[in-house]
């Protein structure tokens, strides 16, 4: 994201932020949630306070969903034939990426917007979402604004209780998301806020104490399957989830195991049931509907994710220039995006279709690239294999271009945490007594370059 140096629009001090006019979904994927996060054309003052949205003009293409959008701030108080000028060439940029195939007829009549609102509304009833879910979601924000502007726990604690039936699972969501943009654009202010926040919001409402109940239980859930280690089978799945006390339980081992209930794992519990009678019967019927209901809910989300991972995919495969493009949007793969090109993949070798094989390829070795570990973390991984002193030695002689203070402060961080995980994990303290030993011998050797 392009950051500049601008005149704040409250003290005129010259502050950096983030401005960006040309929002090509299809070219970048990831500048939609900029867009709609309000991460872009956002400043923020540290010399008065000011706060809020750049005047700048914009424009918005997506090509999948033929939509070519324009906002000028009627602040600016230009012109129309000025304002052509300043737009005109954005919008020849998204033409001339686009390949002659793509080029449709609404690229030549471009939607104007009077207003960023009716921008954003725009988009947003593109993806199915109806104004009645937008003014709901402003609301929500409206509230998150009103909490964090609050400075007295008390009377936050007031409005809490006010709005406790808006404090949802979707509200939950957009203030997590709110709080990962506020900590990536550096508003340590806010962040700080916001996580005051939500421990009030996790205490005092049904949903936060219904959402801590979950996360406890799912990390007790974790730890059981962890215990269980290589001797986990359906059937000790099955008991640990017959001895769940609570659904928050249940729902948790579908989300950390859901691989495991298959078909043989429900025939297993259909034959319990069969066999058992009375009480223990209807129990065990009850348990099977609803690990029927959250596995359907775990399979649906699973579906969705790995469809906006294809669409991610897809508009990256459908540019000309692959490895580039893939480069630019690296921070965007999941690693469902990372499973749909290698499934891609193996169906185009399945059917022969070279081009696209070759595009995957390159993908692929751009992502393969960028996931290696530094060289210095590569080295201290063979050092890690080296029998004794004398052999770490040796190899630190032959890799001598490699051992400088950058490689020294590596070693340092990782005994560090390594250290901290020692108390409780006999591997890492293991581990942090032979990188000590590492750190003591590479140091010695960077100790005597440095003196000559």
């Amino acid at each position: 994201m392009p950051q500049t140096t601008i005149s704040c629009p409250r003290c005129k001090q010259m502050i950096p932020a983030n401005v960006e006019q040309l929002f090509d979904v299809t070219h970048e994927p990831a500048s939609k949630q900029r867009l709609l996060s309000g991460q872009s054309n956002h400043a923020r003052c540290q010399y008065c306070g000011y706060e809020g949205r750049l005047a700048t003009p914009v424009v918005y293409h997506d090509n999948e969903k033929e939509l070519l959008l324009t906002f000028f701030p009627f602040e600016l108080g230009l012109p129309v034939n000025e304002q052509e000028k300043m737009i005109g060439p954005l919008i020849k940029q998204v033409m001339d990426r686009l390949p002659p195939e793509k080029r449709k007829g609404y690229l030549l009549s471009p939607q104007a917007n009077l207003t960023y609102e009716s921008m954003i509304e725009t988009i947003l009833n593109k993806d199915g979402i109806s104004s009645e879910m937008i003014k709901t979601q402003q609301d929500r924000v409206m509230l998150i604004e009103k909490l964090i502007r609050m400075t007295s726990a008390d009377a936050r604690l007031e409005l809490i209780k006010q709005n406790e039936a808006a404090i949802d699972e979707q509200f939950f969501s957009l203030f997590s998301r709110i709080a990962q943009n506020a900590m990536q654009s550096g508003q340590e202010s806010i962040a700080r806020a916001l996580i005051d926040l939500q421990k009030q919001l996790l205490d005092e409402t049904a949903f936060g104490r219904q959402l801590k109940e979950s996360v406890a239980e799912l990390e007790a859930a974790q730890k059981v399957l962890q215990d269980a280690g290589q001797s986990l089978t359906r059937e000790t799945l099955l008991d640990f989830v017959l001895e769940s006390q609570t659904d928050s339980r249940i729902r948790a081992y579908v989300s950390l195991a859901r691989g495991g209930m298959d078909y043989v794992f429900f025939q297993n519990l259909s034959d319990k049931i069969e066999k058992a009678s009375g009480d223990e019967k209807v129990r065990l019927e009850g348990i099977r509907e609803k690990l029927l209901g959250f596995v359907g809910d775990v399979d649906k989300q699973i579906e969705a994710r790995f469809k906006q991972a294809q669409d991610f995919v897809e508009s990256l495969l459908a540019q000309d220039d692959i490895e580039k493009v893939t480069q630019e949007n690296i921070d965007n793969f999941t690693q469902d995006s990372v499973e749909v090109v290698n499934q891609l993949l193996r169906q185009a070798s399945e059917k022969n279709d070279y081009a696209r094989m070759g595009k995957l390829q390159k993908m692929v070795q751009v992502l393969q690239a960028a996931s290696a570990p530094p060289p210095e973390i590569a080295f201290i991984e063979q050092l890690l294999q080296a029998p004794d002193e004398a052999a770490v030695d040796a190899m630190l002689v032959q890799n001598d271009a490699m051992v400088n203070q950058q490689f020294v402060d590596a070693l340092s961080g990782l005994v560090a945490q390594m250290d901290s995980q020692g108390a409780e994990n006999l591997e890492a303290k293991a581990m942090s007594e032979k990188l000590t030993e590492i750190y003591r011998v590479a140091l010695k050797r960077v100790m005597k370059k440095n003196m000559g």
